[in-house]
């Protein structure tokens, strides 16, 4: 059976159009493609940059194998100088991006693309995979880092991402925005992320009793336990939880860190848990929120006045349940030196390569030509030069995107943050842009 690499993850009509550019002798001619969203889903301001590192290991690995090219010789469909061509293929182009972490809108280059036609023509079906999952999921997470207003978040999402891949760069871009861990524990070891977990429903059922179960699990837990409070009645719940928590206090040692409400009025029974809790002396254990949960649910129980301390979020985040995916294009731009655009309706493009300039402060961002000077002195080029190998620690990258997402959220105005109706960031075009365009038209 053959073996196909991440090579042949690509569509068919990558293959087909570069099979006609080798015939033609235009493969190795150069040329410049661009990534960017067309637009912003409903509710969306912004959108935080991801995946740029996946992109990048998979350039400095693109290998078409033998188990490759001879499957694709039982397709009929190539003339076997193009499976040399493949053959012999490695990315030898450059690559500018928006770094991971940065926050963009609509209409920008996450990346840029300058290689020889053939070979960026095929990267197309890959980069765009990469790149929209986990811009995807890094905004809607981030989106939940701003309903949270401080509160602990966890990424609870493995057990429904679409694939075990999905839930890797689940966690993975939810440690970008700001969670503080993940129950994934193959993300947390890859990543170097906080491995965070309590119990489920099946622990305390298999007991005799709920007290039981808090009694066991109290006492084998390696750290200060959490325990989930609602798989009978939720007041009992909090009780016997207590009851474990007290008798921990006295022992001395571990603690009874949290309670986790996955059910039920949130609102209602978080208030009946923190009284109890208080009134026992018990006053830092914390409640933990879980159970379809996603930004819009976050925000309404705390503007509720639910005395909640962090939230574990899971499916909806996990899926993006009401934005799932983005209007992300990879267009080419310029060819053997020559700008080009289309003129479709509802999905023209620029000419051009370009860059992005971001104004201080978050006060307007200016679309250009790549070699045209910045709009102010103050104004920062967004695209870069990366790079073409995976980052050296996976780890180190996450905390390096991590700190750039924190300098831009703490610029990025508060109209833009909203979760509903939020602002509609300007973008200009610079005047070589516009001049260019106007020409190409």
């Amino acid at each position: 059976m053959l073996r196909p690499s991440p090579a042949l993850l690509t569509d068919l009509y990558e293959l087909t159009m570069a099979a006609v550019l080798v015939a033609e002798g235009k493969a190795e001619i150069p040329a410049v493609f661009s990534l960017f969203i067309r637009d912003l889903p409903p509710n969306r301001g912004y959108l935080v940059a991801a995946g740029l590192e996946d992109v990048l290991a998979y350039l400095n690995r693109l290998r078409f194998t033998g188990d490759d090219l001879a499957g694709l010789a039982r397709l009929g469909r190539f003339d076997p100088a193009f499976l040399d061509w493949l053959g012999e293929l490695r990315f030898t182009g450059t690559v500018r991006a928006v770094p991971e972490g940065r926050i963009v809108f609509a209409d920008e280059p996450l990346l840029e693309v300058r290689a020889p036609f053939g070979a960026a023509q095929l990267l197309e079906t890959w980069l765009l995979n990469q790149v929209t999952l986990q811009t995807v999921l890094a905004t809607k997470s981030s989106r939940c880092r701003r309903a949270a207003a401080g509160r602990t978040l966890v990424d609870f999402a493995l057990r429904r991402t679409h694939g075990a891949d999905a839930g890797m760069k689940m966690a993975r871009s939810a440690a970008m925005v700001g969670f503080s861990a993940t129950s994934n524990v193959a993300a947390a070891l890859h990543y170097g992320l906080t491995a965070s977990g309590t119990m489920a429903h099946s622990f305390v059922t298999a007991h005799a009793s709920e007290l039981d179960a808090f009694r066991a699990f109290a006492r084998h837990h390696f750290d200060d336990p959490v325990l989930l409070v609602d798989t009978y009645d939720t007041a009992t719940g909090v009780d016997n939880a207590i009851r474990v928590g007290l008798e921990l206090k006295a022992a001395g040692g571990k603690r009874l860190a949290a309670i986790r409400l996955d059910s039920g009025d949130l609102v209602a029974l978080s208030r009946l848990a923190r009284s109890r809790l208080d009134a026992a002396g018990l006053h830092e254990v914390r409640i933990i929120a879980s159970g379809g949960l996603d930004e819009y649910a976050i925000a309404r129980l705390l503007a509720a006045g639910a005395p909640i301390d962090g939230f574990g979020v899971g499916t909806l985040v996990g899926v993006s349940y009401d934005a799932p995916t983005l209007e992300s294009v990879y267009k080419l731009v310029e060819v053997d030196g020559r700008p080009v655009a289309k003129y479709s309706p509802g999905k023209a493009t620029l000419p051009g390569a370009k860059q992005v300039w971001r104004r201080p402060g978050f006060a307007g961002d200016v679309l250009g030509l790549e070699h045209e000077e910045g709009p102010d002195p103050g104004a920062e080029a967004l695209l870069v030069e990366v790079p073409v190998a995976p980052a050296a620690d996976a780890a180190t990258a996450v905390r390096l995107a991590r700190d750039r997402f924190e300098a831009d959220w703490a610029a990025l105005p508060q109209e833009y943050q909203r979760l509903e109706d939020p602002a509609r960031y300007p973008l200009e075009l610079s005047p070589g842009l516009r001049g260019m365009t106007t020409l190409s038209g």
